[in-house]
């Protein structure tokens, strides 16, 4: 088994942390995260959260800084149609009761040795 390259650990951790820090300002807004990293053959949902009467999908898009772009800019049209996709096969997947269905990003922007500044943007997709 070959060695992962410490640059992609540490891509993975920030990933993790920013996921962490998304669903807690889901469940500060008062949703319920139901599932994180859902996966299924289309790809993977990043965060399930639920409220009354609405399933809400969320991309979290984490960076170290604007180098690439913003970390919402990140979620492109593709990664947006396959987010929809995603959705119906989680809808189909569950016994999920029928409710509105919103799709969020949280995009975290975390320089080193700097806070976290978390993004939380509603409905954007």
């Amino acid at each position: 088994m070959a060695a992962t390259r410490p640059s992609t650990d540490r891509r993975l951790q920030l990933g993790r942390a920013g996921e962490a820090l998304a669903a807690a300002r889901l469940e500060a807004t008062g949703l319920r995260v139901v599932a994180r990293n859902w996966r299924c053959r289309e790809g993977e949902v990043d965060l399930v959260a639920a409220g009354p009467g609405v399933l809400v999908f969320c991309e979290v898009k984490t960076r170290r800084g604007n180098g690439y772009g913003s970390p919402a800019a990140a979620v492109t049209p593709a990664k947006q149609a396959r987010l929809r996709r995603l959705a119906a096969a989680y809808l189909a997947a569950s016994a999920t009761p029928p409710c509105r269905v919103r799709f969020d990003v949280v995009a975290v922007r975390w320089p080193r040795g700097a806070a976290p500044a978390v993004d939380h943007l509603e409905g954007v997709l």
